[in-house]
């Protein structure tokens, strides 16, 4: 059911900086929202995790315009262009207004987006630990952190890495800074922590480890583990994909590279995937199968529903606007019971010539639009059925009690030797493509 929803900012240019928008004063936008109480196998697509949908603070609110060929373009009203505390809280309160205007219940950030760093550890700490106090309190009842994470990629200190780094000093920095940034998603009601390491991997390995560095990432998430159970952390680890920028090669590549990494190191039942889109397809898939991998193999945590450029090589972090994709996604995602406590996180950007405050609003508006139209139509292929009978009709010729055999492990080489003498040349039938079926539900 498609309903119009108002948003109107408050009159109060003091308490509400929304409200100075391009210096006009009061604006409304409506835009169609679908209500999404909706049963698909006896699954609410409302309260397990599928149309838990999040704010990314970093892109929204700290995101410039900038690029590597321009100066930044957004000068936001509420910005006074220093680096303070005050600026810093001031920018929370424009956070929650943003939210709560939007209707939405959950919001992810990086320890230093939303809080300058200091001269020293403590000084940082301190600054962050004021910053986290207004944002809990701004988060009344029903808004928390669908996840948190910690900055390791910006800082020069972090240009090797920041567990992968070659210095010990680095290592230990890193681990500080995690251990904080886990504290004030914990302390935030946080559902997750995500772990996403844009610095860990290596530009030649001329002069890398790769053995001691992929190690030492594994002792180091280790050590995430044993730290969120010591302080009470229920929410769930996410280890975040991407091939790579800013790394050449990171080592995280995509959903299978990482999940051969924990398995590897024994950290399966500690560790989910938040699947970035972008990422995805920087590494060659299409979002859809990074998602169904992890799908798969009991791993998928979370979505970064955003969506890189086909004639553009790196990560442009744009809204995902195509139904047909989403619609695919969300097949996954229904098929994996939803994805709480993860969710969908809006990790996602306006473009450089976007410069008005409304259109934060816009653009968001048009994800949520795009994937609950996404989610509307998994929802009638699945109930259609006919998906789920082309497929079972594709691989109908094991139907039978070789087949059987086959997937109990069971049927060695000479019992299917035999079977090839005796059936002769196999008939192959069409695979029926239906590449752009879900366009009808579009």
């Amino acid at each position: 059911m498609l309903h119009h929803v108002r948003i109107c900012a408050l009159s109060n240019p003091v308490e509400n900086v929304l409200n100075l928008v391009n210096g006009k004063g009061n604006f409304s936008l409506e835009f169609p929202k679908l209500h999404m109480r909706v049963l698909v196998a006896g699954i609410d697509l409302h309260t397990n995790g599928i149309m838990q949908k999040s704010v990314a603070f970093w892109h929204t609110f700290r995101g410039t315009g900038g690029d590597p060929f321009g100066a930044p373009t957004k000068y936001w009203p509420w910005e006074d262009g220093t680096n303070s505390v005050a600026m810093a809280k001031r920018r929370m309160r424009a956070n929650f207004e943003f939210i709560n205007k939007l209707g939405i219940d959950r919001w992810c950030f990086h320890d230093r987006d939303i809080a300058p760093e200091g001269k020293t550890i403590q000084e940082t700490n301190s600054n962050l630990d004021e910053v986290v106090k207004l944002a809990k309190e701004l988060q009344g009842d029903n808004i928390r952190p669908l996840w948190g994470t910690a900055q390791l990629f910006m800082h020069p200190r972090y240009m090797h890495g920041g567990c992968t780094s070659s210095e010990l000093g680095v290592y230990v920095y890193a681990a500080t800074q995690v251990k904080k940034a886990m504290e004030v998603t914990h302390y935030l009601g946080g559902e997750n922590y995500v772990f996403w390491g844009g610095r860990e991997g290596y530009q030649t390995l001329l002069n890398t480890d790769m053995e001691f560095e992929l190690d030492h990432m594994a002792k180091f998430l280790e050590a995430a583990v044993a730290y969120k159970k010591k302080i009470g952390f229920k929410g769930t680890l996410l280890i975040e994909p991407k091939p790579q920028e800013p790394t050449k090669h990171q080592y995280d590549w995509d959903a299978a590279t990482t999940m051969n990494f924990l398995q590897r190191h024994g950290l399966v039942g500690e560790f989910k995937l938040n699947i970035e889109c972008n990422h995805a397809t920087l590494s060659g898939h299409s979002c859809h199968h990074d998602v169904e991998t992890a799908r798969i193999n009991g791993l998928l945590g979370n979505i970064d529903a955003n969506s890189g450029d086909p004639q553009t090589g790196w990560d442009t972090d744009q809204f995902l606007t195509d139904i047909g994709e989403a619609t695919m996604i969300m097949l996954s995602v229904i098929k994996n019971g939803g994805l709480e406590p993860g969710g969908l996180n809006f990790d996602a950007k306006l473009r450089r010539e976007s410069t008005d405050v409304e259109d934060m609003f816009i653009a968001h508006i048009v994800g949520m639009d795009t994937l609950a139209r996404g989610l509307r139509n998994a929802a009638k292929l699945i109930e259609d059925g006919s998906l789920s009978e082309l497929i079972h009709m594709r691989y109908a010729s094991f139907d039978n009690e070789l087949g059987a055999l086959i997937e109990a492990g069971k049927a060695n080489f000479e019992m299917l030797e035999k079977k090839a003498i005796e059936w002769g040349e196999p008939k192959v039938a069409s695979a029926k493509q239906v590449v752009d079926r879900y366009n009808a539900f579009s």
